[in-house]
């Protein structure tokens, strides 16, 4: 090898000048922001060093709606639309874990300007008819992943292998689609008041507001967080643990969440791996006394400010739909209105804090090292606190960010780092857990598995007006799966009761249904018939092969017995005590109960 290489060495004649016709392009566009163009854009270009420190922000925060100048272009394929087979059915931009391909829906007015060989089509709603929609893909900041052409269901039927959504070699669309694409920017986004939000075509209308993140191609993680941006982008507070979702959603210069058209998107803040949940419940805790200062001070100011403004904001403070919210930021600005003609310190505290009586959602965000491991008592003493913070965990079953490690989200026989035979423990159920309290939402979801499921679950998680905790099946790269076919493999580990999908809504208790909803139909396939298509499983077979199928064997057992559990919940109603037993002191058994068992010979 050293003699080969020493032969084939050659000399190359450097010129003193560049003389060929490519060059780099600029590491941001012109028309990006003046921060961008000065700090941003430097910093991409590796020159960051350069930056004197009065160029970066005083207050240590910096400006979101970043990542949509940081223009990649890494994918080879992108995926272009047919309009002729596609059904509608928004599967492909829900999907999508860099928010590169999105849908709208618009009136054919909107097409004036379109440019040439602009796509679109009709859009099929009874309530809606006239309408035209489009599918538009992002061609710079596609990743090409393949996930939107896996799950599209609409196919040719004179065309083998041709559905409404192919790969297709990037550069020969890319001019096409990058005029496309920058005209479907300046068509109007919704109002949220003519969709219907809480479905899959509904919100795939709405635009995200996190977008182009830096995860890894066909992420299984940041699909849940897009969609939540979507459902309630314009009002959330993000308290993001330390873990995968802080990497690609803090990695400086860039930010991938967003702005919509007025200039409102979620506040984010990265915390610690261990504090994560009760750093999201100081959020809540803040605005809760910001909305008990404000609601004290526009009672003190109600003779200057008016009865009827007072009575609803007051009222609108806790709006339950995005009408109502939209109708109370007019109330919050004609406050602002009416508080810069009154003079003194109250009507400046109220003006301080006025934006506190807007519902605010808050959502504490991590994976499941943070969730089931290093954060789980404080994660446990937020949620037994019974405050309005909604808990998404993104649960790759693994610790993703730093190799693959083993958490107790693992399943017994997987695979992992510090588990290199197979994990010989079952996973926590940290859902069950956390229901034990009563009155906490709990919900577990596979996008793949169950779109319309999915979006259902988020939507009631938040409207519960307590805690909530969402568990989101995550598929991984750690995994050792086809990342392309990722989401439509979510459909094994839910036929084979890998992951069941579930809702557990305490508010139903009181209306005396259950509060327990087994969402997937009963097991059709063996766990092993799932777990095998993945490498963190497979390479135990190959290197050990009885210690695999014992494992797997132990693995059935544990979905058997989980489903089995599961199916009581769903069916059992809750034991109402006896008058006589609620007499009782806790503990005794009622005396005629107490007198039957001992007559069967049984202990008290």
């Amino acid at each position: 090898a050293v003699d080969g290489a020493l032969e084939a060495l050659h000399e190359v004649k450097v010129p003193a000048e560049p003389s060929g016709d490519l060059h780099l392009i600029p590491p941001v566009p012109e028309e990006a922001p003046g921060f961008v163009q000065r700090v941003t854009a430097r910093i991409i270009a590796g020159e960051g060093d350069l930056l004197p420190v009065s160029a970066l922000p005083v207050d240590g925060t910096f400006p979101t709606d970043t990542a949509r100048w940081e223009k990649r272009s890494i994918a080879r394929e992108i995926p272009i639309w047919d309009p002729e087979i596609c059904i509608d059915c928004a599967k492909c931009a829900l999907v999508c874990p860099h928010a590169a391909i999105r849908m709208k829906v618009f009136g054919p007015e909107a097409l004036a300007g379109a440019p040439v060989g602009f796509k679109d089509k009709e859009w099929r709603d009874r309530e809606h008819p006239g309408r035209r929609m489009t599918i538009q893909v992002a061609p710079d900041d596609c990743t090409g992943c393949g996930i939107c052409v896996d799950v599209c269901p609409a196919k040719s039927k004179e065309v083998a292998k041709h559905k409404s959504i192919d790969m297709l070699p990037k550069l020969e669309h890319l001019d096409a689609e990058r005029a496309a694409f920058d005209f479907f920017l300046t068509i109007p986004d919704p109002d949220r008041a003519d969709v219907r939000v809480d479905t899959v075509k509904g919100s795939q209308q709405l635009r995200p507001l996190f977008e182009f993140s830096g995860a890894c191609a066909g992420c299984g993680e940041t699909p849940y967080l897009k969609l939540l941006t979507q459902l309630f982008g314009d009002r959330m507070l993000v308290a993001n643990a330390t873990g995968c979702s802080s990497i690609y959603g803090g990695n400086l210069p860039t930010t991938p969440w967003a702005q919509d058209a007025e200039g409102r998107g979620p506040a984010w803040s990265n915390s610690l791996f261990e504090d994560n949940a009760e750093f999201g419940l100081g959020y809540r805790l803040a605005l809760d006394a910001q909305l008990d200062l404000a609601c004290n001070l526009l009672d003190a100011l109600e003779p200057e400010l008016g009865d009827n403004l007072v009575h609803g904001l007051q009222a609108g403070a806790h709006a339950p739909d995005d009408d109502a919210i939209a109708l109370q930021r007019l109330r919050v600005g004609e406050l602002r209105t009416r508080l810069a003609r009154i003079e003194g310190p109250r009507a400046i505290d109220l003006l301080a804090v006025a934006d506190a009586l807007v519902p605010t959602s808050v959502w504490i965000v991590g994976g499941d090292g943070w969730a089931y491991d290093i954060g789980f008592g404080g994660l446990d003493h937020v949620l037994a606190t019974g405050r309005d913070v909604n808990v998404l965990v993104l649960d790759t079953e693994v610790y993703s960010n730093t190799g693959g490690q083993a958490s107790k989200a693992t399943p017994r026989g997987a695979v992992a780092k510090f588990a290199a035979a197979g994990k010989s423990s079952g996973k926590k159920d940290l859902g069950m857990i956390a229901s034990a309290y009563g009155n906490v939402y709990v919900g577990q979801i596979a996008m793949g598995a169950d779109m319309p499921h999915t979006v259902k679950t988020l939507v009631e998680a938040e409207r519960h007006r307590g805690p909530s905790l969402v568990i989101a099946y995550s598929h991984c790269i750690a995994h050792g799966v086809d990342m392309s076919t990722a989401m439509t493999h979510q459909i094994e580990a839910v036929k084979s009761g890998y992951w069941p999908l579930y809702r557990v809504d305490p508010s139903l208790t009181a209306a005396g249904e259950h509060p327990f909803h087994l969402d997937s139909k009963r097991p059709s396939i063996p766990v092993k018939s799932f777990a095998l298509k993945e490498a963190r499983y497979a390479m135990l077979s190959r290197t050990d092969p009885f210690r695999a199928e014992r494992l797997l064997e132990q693995a059935q057992e544990d979905v058997d017995a989980r489903w089995h559990l599961y199916e009581q919940l769903a069916g059992i109603d809750r034991t109402v005590p006896h008058e006589d037993a609620a007499a009782s002191p806790p503990g005794d058994a009622p005396a005629a109960t107490a007198a039957a068992a001992q007559e069967e010979g049984e202990p008290r």
